[in-house]
């Protein structure tokens, strides 16, 4: 067993002393991973005199890390997941991108076969999954509830027993976080969250990727997101603060992220060491933001409404609100884009700032590295 699995039952009671006599590996540690388990690792890396180098001790984590086994995983939530799981995730992903642009095979999942669920239509979530599961040298069934018997009132745990027996993954783009956590719950294969209207973790781990290519690194970058509190700012609150970065949620209010997410984020900000905060005014949130991003005012399944509209015009991501940021700020959006109502079209197509289509990109890539490493 890796080091990484069995660290965690090795107590490592005298911290302090670890500090003081090998700084050199407490230091490492800290800048780098700053995750619980970590102690446990230093403690036994010691044990084995692997402290003797600071090259030695980068090289030996960076392959304990690389032989970690996420097969078998659920990828429901980004918080389920330690930031060296995270980065594991965003390191395939990296070099299958690289690979399918050097034209080089990568049928990591050959003669397997995904199921995928769409409650929600969807142009990027679709064709990202299906075009990156026969990349991967495997197969994708879309399945809707009028062309199923989900439509006629199967559950959701028959219809993931069901699927268990017929395929290696299921991926699911649901309107209730319930239904994609019950999928999870009663099938016996990897569920992926393609989205609820809670979490939309496959879209945010496209956007680190997205950001990484662009800046060179997330952590200690500052995040603004902008505009109504959803699915993907809370996705952003939990996975960017896992990766190091510090965020901001610019809303108006009565549009602020919930309770529970709050709670939740927080104590992952204060794990992780970052800021997270939430303002109400939109220029505050920019000021000195690395990356701003945003998305519609109205999630699918969402009615119009003239007040909250109203109030959300005054957060739309427009050049005075770019140059509030950073010199070299990158725009983002998940898309679909309301042009020059959450976003002026004119930013959007600048592409000084605008990452928009890098991300949708990203989907691919993000989502092979996600399935080739749980299925």
């Amino acid at each position: 067993m890796g080091l990484l699995q069995d660290a965690d039952t090795i107590p490592c009671k005298d911290w302090h002393t670890v500090e003081m006599r090998y700084p050199h590996i407490a230091s490492w540690f800290k800048i780098r991973t700053r995750f619980p388990i970590s102690f446990g690792l230093v403690y036994k890396l010691i044990q084995r005199h692997f402290y003797y180098e600071e090259e030695n001790t980068s090289n030996y984590i960076q392959q304990e890390v690389s032989n970690l086994s996420l097969k078998g995983r659920n990828f429901i939530d980004l918080s389920d997941f330690e930031r060296y799981e995270l980065r594991k995730f965003l390191d395939t992903a990296h070099d299958l991108k690289r690979k399918q642009k050097r034209g080089e095979s990568h049928e990591l999942l050959k003669g397997k076969s995904l199921a995928m669920i769409f409650m929600k239509s969807s142009t990027r979530t679709r064709v990202s999954f299906e075009v990156g599961m026969t990349q991967l040298g495997g197969h994708a069934l879309y399945l809707q509830p009028s062309g199923t018997q989900l439509g006629r009132g199967e559950t959701i745990g028959d219809t993931a027993q069901v699927l268990s027996r017929y395929c290696d993954v299921i991926m699911a783009r649901v309107f209730g976080h319930d239904e994609v956590a019950g999928l999870a719950e009663f099938g016996t294969v990897p569920v992926i969250n393609g989205l609820s209207d809670l979490l939309h973790p496959c879209q945010i781990m496209a956007d680190m990727m997205t950001i990484e290519e662009h800046k060179g690194k997330l952590e200690g970058l500052k995040i603004t997101y902008v505009g109504d509190s959803n699915n993907v700012s809370n996705s952003i609150m939990q996975g960017c603060t896992i990766m190091g970065m510090d965020v901001t949620i610019g809303s108006p209010k009565g549009y602020t992220p919930s309770e529970e997410i709050m709670k939740k984020s927080t104590e992952l900000s204060k794990r992780y060491k970052t800021t997270l905060e939430v303002v109400n005014d939109p220029k505050e949130a920019a000021k000195n933001a690395d990356v701003i991003y945003t998305d519609t005012f109205f999630s699918m399944g969402q009615e119009r409404d003239e007040a909250k509209e109203a109030a959300l015009m005054a957060f739309q991501v427009n050049r005075s609100l770019v140059e509030a940021a950073k010199d070299d700020v990158i725009v983002m959006h998940c898309l679909p884009a309301h042009r020059d109502e959450e976003l002026a079209s004119d930013i959007m197509d600048d592409t000084r700032y605008s990452v928009v289509f890098d991300q949708a990109e990203n989907r691919l890539h993000a989502q092979k590295g996600i399935m080739a490493l749980i299925v």
